[in-house]
């Protein structure tokens, strides 16, 4: 709709706001911005790594494969700046220094190089620029490092080599990876780790950045992103934009559009002046978002498809009633690259519309010849420009309910574990790409001394625009907190259950105080659903200049109690 209908590639979805950093940073390393095992491979594995990452809150299904793993003799390593509850099942819990990944990583790198516990021979046969990361991380030693990561040498050897040494090692990441300035810098470290060692391509071993939305990886495969057309086939490749006009049968625009937040800098600017919002929130969600809602509430033209009247569609000139997973069929791939089948068993509610119906309407009012009638005949056209789904069809998915891509023929249940032989890139070879060790945009100062990060709770979905309308979810987690240590609590005079007031250089926020021994001294974490004190007020725009992702997880802070 948006590029043959509105003639421009500025369409962009939640992966910039998660992921999009991932996506950037796989791509150039392996050549597929997927998982290469699922969280499932963890059952195999000796040694498992989770960064950045709170699985038992985040990806709840997954954490529990991790806990079988581990009671099955498996390690599990937990590296987070938060002591989150996996610790607990780890024999190792590294809680770094918020924005510090990289100089602890390349620490890990330089021991396992340094000591010869990478496999040359598949270094050798599957990889490329081993030398210049070699040298690139030569100084970059664990007696180096632990003072600026704030782990301590030991430790950093020890997991390196546990790491390295094991038959079979995997990394899961998720957020406090990916949702900084150094982001790509983050997954190139940890791509690096994987391919050094040959953990890749066997059961047990892998990347999987853990996603948390049940299509989000979907939406990226079909090519949700200003950049790439469906399975990421660059816009501004010649060869590819003649395709997809030959494809559609219309003219495309050739330059790479507009990412989310890009997006809002351009209204301010003056150079967007319209906007089609399908099942986001960004008037929640943005980073500095009162930036993004001082954008929307100037734009001359803004519609949006929701379920509810989100705190974005407040500011809508048009609001379309939309239909929920329960009321339509379609398919969504997961963040195992399962693409699993949804059917419709509610009709929608009032004068709601499955999103499809709504969709073609609008694509008929603009002059389009859509005559999709079921989702199957919009899964028949995707498999024409996907190759990713080679034999995948309606009526398979049907008969199973969901096959895992790649599936390499019609009865083939799908490749779970992929790139043992090599990667789809222009070599066949993995890229090892040096990562120097970059600040945060901005750190603590003595006007803002403590670090802000973000994230969900168990309770309450992204922007709460759905769990927060649940009485059962809203009961048990009411009302908005930030997690502090006792110690801060204590410097500051106050307690658990105390209002205190939170400033950034953006904005500031008043909320209730909440002591939690897992925060270290000298952070606070915020989640953001909670529209009466909205984190994202306070939150970092600047982006990772690769995935063009916001720094969510790190700005420098004050904190002080309320009058």
């Amino acid at each position: 709709l948006v590029r043959t209908g509105f003639g421009t590639n500025n369409v962009d979805h939640c992966t910039r706001l998660c992921h999009a950093s991932s996506v950037a940073a796989l791509i150039e390393g392996i050549g597929s911005g997927a998982v290469t095992a699922p969280f499932m491979a963890a059952e195999d594995a000796e040694v498992i790594v989770v960064i950045g990452s709170n699985p038992t809150e985040n990806h709840p299904v997954a954490a529990t494969f991790f806990k079988n793993a581990v009671k099955k003799g498996a390690k599990l390593v937990i590296m987070d700046p938060r002591g989150t509850a996996m610790r607990r099942h780890a024999s190792h819990m590294m809680q770094f220094k918020p924005g510090r990944d990289v100089p602890m990583l390349n620490a890990m790198l330089n021991v396992i190089i340094s000591e010869g516990l990478y496999d040359a021979t598949y270094v050798a046969e599957h990889t490329q620029d081993f030398e210049e990361l070699k040298a690139h991380v030569a100084a970059l030693t664990p007696e180096a490092m632990a003072p600026v990561c704030g782990i301590d040498a030991q430790t950093l050897r020890d997991v390196a080599r546990l790491y390295a040494t094991s038959k079979a090692s995997i990394i899961f990441w998720g957020m406090g990876v990916s949702q900084h300035t150094h982001g790509t810098d983050n997954v190139r470290c940890l791509i690096a780790l994987s391919l050094v060692t040959g953990h890749i391509g066997r059961p047990g071993t892998g990347l999987h950045p853990l996603r948390g939305q049940n299509n989000v990886q979907g939406a990226s495969d079909a090519g949700l992103i200003p950049m790439m057309y469906p399975d990421y086939r660059p816009v501004d490749d010649p060869k590819v934009h003649a395709f997809y006009e030959d494809f559609w049968q219309t003219k495309l625009e050739t330059k790479r559009g507009l990412t989310v937040v890009e997006t809002m800098d351009a209204i301010h600017a003056g150079k967007v002046r319209g906007m089609y919002v399908m099942g986001e929130n960004p008037a929640m969600s943005d980073p500095d978002v009162q930036h993004a809602r001082e954008a929307l509430a100037d734009l001359e033209h803004l519609v949006v498809q929701d379920l509810f009247l989100t705190e974005t569609a407040k500011y809508a000139d048009v609001v379309l009633p939309a239909s929920a997973w329960p009321e339509k069929n379609g398919t969504v791939t997961n963040t195992n690259r399962q693409v699993q089948l949804g059917r419709q068993a509610l009709p929608p509610p009032g004068d709601a519309r499955q999103d499809l119906w709504i969709l073609r309407e609008l694509a008929r009012g603009l002059g389009l010849d859509w005559t999709y009638e079921h989702p199957r005949d919009v899964f028949i056209e995707m498999k024409g420009a996907m190759p990713s789904l080679d034999n995948i069809t309606w009526d398979r998915l049907e008969r199973e309910g969901s096959v895992t891509y790649p599936s390499l023929s019609p009865d083939d249940p799908g490749q779970e574990i992929v790139f043992g032989d090599g990667f789809p890139t222009a070599t066949g070879r993995g890229r090892l790409v040096p990562a120097d060790v970059i600040p945060p945009a901005e750190e603590p100062d003595q006007e803002f001394p403590m670090v802000l990060t973000t994230g969900r709770q168990l309770e309450h979905w992204h922007t709460g625009s759905m769990t927060r309308r649940a009485q059962v979810l809203d009961d048990i987690e009411p009302e908005a907190v930030a997690y502090m240590s006792p110690a801060d609590l204590r410097r500051m005079g106050a307690k658990g259950g105390d209002r205190v007031k939170v400033t950034t250089r953006r904005g500031v926020i008043e909320l209730k105080a909440r002591s939690d021994y897992g925060v270290p001294t000298g952070l606070v974490f915020i989640p953001f659903c909670y529209a009466e004190a909205a984190a994202n007020v306070l939150t970092n725009p600047k982006l990772d200049p690769f995935g063009k992702i916001p720094e969510f997880k790190f700005a420098a802070a004050r904190i002080e109690p309320a009058a």
